[in-house]
């Protein structure tokens, strides 16, 4: 086994060995299990969300085993670099690694459970919400800001942002962060960060032309860049799942 434990979490450590040797059996589900696995823990009145990785592919267990960093493992990593710059996203508290000679097994990522208000996916679907319009304006500014600190989060889509209001003020955190990279961002690549969020067009103005603000550019320059990113998105996203209900039926 391979650990590692936030220096805040370090004479919890017992307590977060037993979260993990007894996940199975112990902890509430919580959340989306079809990839993953998510339970919570109480740690002293602290409830700590525990993400249990699925097991990888033949290929990928020996490439983690020897190669790559494990997606728990890059979860902790980014956390902490999202916290030093910060940027908003659960305190992380630990991560764990399972690995044989020649393989890698399970892995574990334990980060704080936030209880928020929304998702960004609740603002793609309800245009009700109250100051829905300041909201996703707001949400625009604090993607500018992951930009301009260079964080580019390849997962940037509807449910990976949380959204809590606080007083008139709106407060965003990234989880599933296991996809980063951190360089400096062209134009494109900023405006390509848009493209898994929305499909609605006035969803997409919207975020345009707080965007156009945040960089001083034209609103037309990124909204029809936005827009062309999101549709090729949608296409190829659609295109693969018509692919996957063709392989299931042959399979059938």
């Amino acid at each position: 086994m391979k650990r590692e434990i936030h220096s805040k979490y370090l004479n919890k450590s017992s307590h977060l060995d037993n979260f993990v040797i007894n996940f199975s059996t112990q902890g509430e589900s919580f959340g989306n299990q079809d990839r993953n696995s998510l339970k919570l823990f109480n740690l002293d009145g602290e409830i700590l969300n525990v993400k249990s990785f699925k097991v990888p592919n033949v290929i990928n267990k020996v490439a983690y085993r020897f190669l790559r960093k494990s997606k728990a493992e890059r979860s902790y990593n980014y956390a902490n670099k999202l916290i030093d710059l910060n940027i908003g996203t659960p305190q992380p508290v630990a991560f764990y690694e399972f690995k044989s000679a020649f393989f890698f097994g399970k892995s574990y990522y334990i980060s704080h459970q936030i209880d928020c208000d929304i998702t960004f996916r609740e603002l793609t679907k309800d245009f009700n919400i109250p100051n829905h319009e300041a909201i996703l304006r707001a949400f625009t500014r604090f993607t500018y800001k992951l930009h301009e600190n260079n964080v580019n989060f390849l997962d940037h889509s509807p449910g990976n942002t949380l959204i809590n209001f606080n007083n008139g003020n709106y407060e965003f955190y990234l989880v599933d962060l296991n996809r980063m990279n951190f360089k400096p961002l062209s134009f494109n690549e900023r405006i390509k960060n848009f493209s898994k969020l929305a499909v609605h067009q006035s969803i997409i103005e919207v975020m345009s032309d707080e965007y156009a603000k945040c960089i001083n550019e034209d609103y037309d320059k990124v909204f029809q860049l936005m827009w062309k990113y999101t549709n090729n998105f949608q296409e190829k996203y659609h295109r693969k799942r018509r692919l996957k209900k063709k392989i299931k039926f042959w399979k059938k």
